[in-house]
């Protein structure tokens, strides 16, 4: 982990964090518990529906892009037809998104550290 955490939080929020690799997906878990967030969790887009669909006090998305079957760009615009206005940060190494449908998503560039992800659950 790299950085602190900003001041000024904006309180504790539900995070579903999304994630295939597990050692990245506790990492991150670990950063989003230290900035005082409730997680839950899912390794892929279909769990990650379906836990949507299951718990409506779901404050924001964080996803990894990269995944098997559905990507996180994917498991956005599920999320958009089902959950209109439900925040997703959609956590990427690439610089911008490959061609396809347009999706509303705040980026999170990776490596990111806890100052990073402070900021970008605090748009």
């Amino acid at each position: 982990m790299t950085g602190t955490a900003e001041s000024g939080s904006a309180g504790s929020l539900l995070v579903l964090a999304v994630d295939d690799d597990a050692l990245i997906q506790m990492n991150t878990v670990a950063m989003l518990e230290e900035l005082g967030h409730r997680v839950l969790e899912a390794t892929n887009g279909a769990e990650a529906l379906d836990i949507v669909r299951q718990n409506a006090a779901i404050d924001v998305i964080l996803t990894d892009y990269a995944m098997p079957k559905m990507t996180g760009r994917d498991l956005a615009i599920a999320v958009a037809r089902e959950r209109p206005g439900l925040p997703v940060i959609l956590a990427t190494g690439y610089a911008e998104l490959p061609p396809g449908e347009k999706v509303d998503v705040r980026l999170l560039p990776k490596p990111f550290g806890l100052t990073e992800l402070a900021r970008a659950l605090k748009r």
